[in-house]
């Protein structure tokens, strides 16, 4: 059994031709092997996606923050011991986060814009995140597999795809560029996944040599 479990929702905001997508990501620690030296368990860690969707094109906005709300006070969510959401608030996003913040959602919301920038920072009560940050934390994340993926996921394998079709782009000021390579190809679910383990990084409990445990 768990000892303490913490989940973050990535909520990746859609606009006219992008749709808006949710990832739910949980956190758990264990206790681990016995360690004789210190006469106790050691303490491990797992990290897995455990919901993902799509929020069709179209869906008005107050739609999007109830459908949240919902995900948020869910039966799934209902024994963590916290509940972080990561919005993203970048273009129509700070109208969304308003109407979140009016919701009851019994969690801690951080509200993300994402930038083209090469230095996280923070100002009136936005995180300013890199592109590059969230997509390379998610990547080597992955690489390492740090990250478990449940078996029959919904949209398990468009994220794998979305994955595959990130590349970075030089533009001719010399600063990168994240996205999809291919036009018309869409980065949400990806953009989701890597707000929410963005919100691990930034407040999850440290353990002593943790490892990351696939379940």
């Amino acid at each position: 059994m768990p000892l303490r479990t913490i989940y973050f929702v990535g909520l990746d905001l859609g606009q006219k031709q992008d749709p808006t997508a949710i990832a739910v990501v949980e956190w758990r620690e264990y206790a681990g092997a016995w360690d004789a030296v210190a006469f106790n368990h050691r303490m491990e860690t797992s990290l897995s996606l455990r919901h993902l969707e799509r929020i069709p094109l179209g869906t008005p906005y107050p739609e999007v923050v109830y459908q949240v709300g919902c995900t948020m006070r869910s039966r799934q969510l209902a024994d963590a011991e916290r509940r972080h959401l990561v919005v993203d608030g970048t273009g129509v996003g700070p109208a969304v986060v308003d109407l979140l913040r009016q919701e009851d959602l019994q969690s801690k919301l951080w509200s993300v814009t994402i930038t083209g920038g090469d230095t996280e920072r923070y100002a009136d009560e936005y995180y300013r995140v890199p592109k590059r940050d969230l997509v390379v934390g998610l990547q080597v994340l992955m690489q390492q597999g740090g990250l478990q993926i449940a078996e029959g996921m919904k949209e398990g394998a468009t994220l794998v795809k979305e994955m595959a079709e990130m590349r970075v782009k030089i533009s001719g000021s010399g600063n990168e560029k994240f996205g999809a390579w291919r036009s018309g190809e869409h980065d949400d679910l990806v953009l989701a996944v890597a707000l929410a383990c963005w919100g691990v990084r930034k407040t999850a409990p440290r353990v002593r040599r943790p490892q990351m445990r696939l379940v």
